[in-house]
């Protein structure tokens, strides 16, 4: 059975993008999501085995994002994908409950490498 995954950015390009690496690697897109609110919304709804979420999005930005889901779900998979690369953003991601974090502009094996990773640990 496929991983069911919650893609969240605010950018519709980038949902798109994430969307056919997702597609393309046998994942299942169960929703979309263009900010930390919707996703937390959504999360409780439809509980994804994958989260992938953006850091920079209005109303709720990414780490709140994945904090509040952390507390949902201690067990959540979180793959932070942002053009963010400053390391105080990925220590932060991390700290909060994010897995692993994929840089923008990212390559489609990179992606899909840190989220094969994530389901073999």
């Amino acid at each position: 059975m496929s991983k069911k995954v919650l893609i969240v950015d605010d950018a519709a390009f980038m949902r798109m993008m994430i969307k056919n690496i997702l597609l393309d690697g046998g994942f299942e897109i169960a929703g979309e999501a263009e900010n930390g609110r919707q996703a937390i919304e959504i999360f409780k709804k439809i509980r994804p085995d994958l989260v992938t979420m953006d850091i920079t999005m209005p109303e709720l930005d990414g780490i709140d994002a994945v904090r509040e889901i952390m507390e949902i779900d201690r067990e959540a998979k979180i793959i932070i994908c942002s053009a963010m690369g400053q390391e105080a953003m990925v220590i932060d991601a991390i700290q909060a409950g994010a897995k692993d974090f994929v840089v923008k502009p990212f390559k489609p094996d990179r992606v899909l490498a840190a989220i094969k990773k994530i389901f073999s640990n």
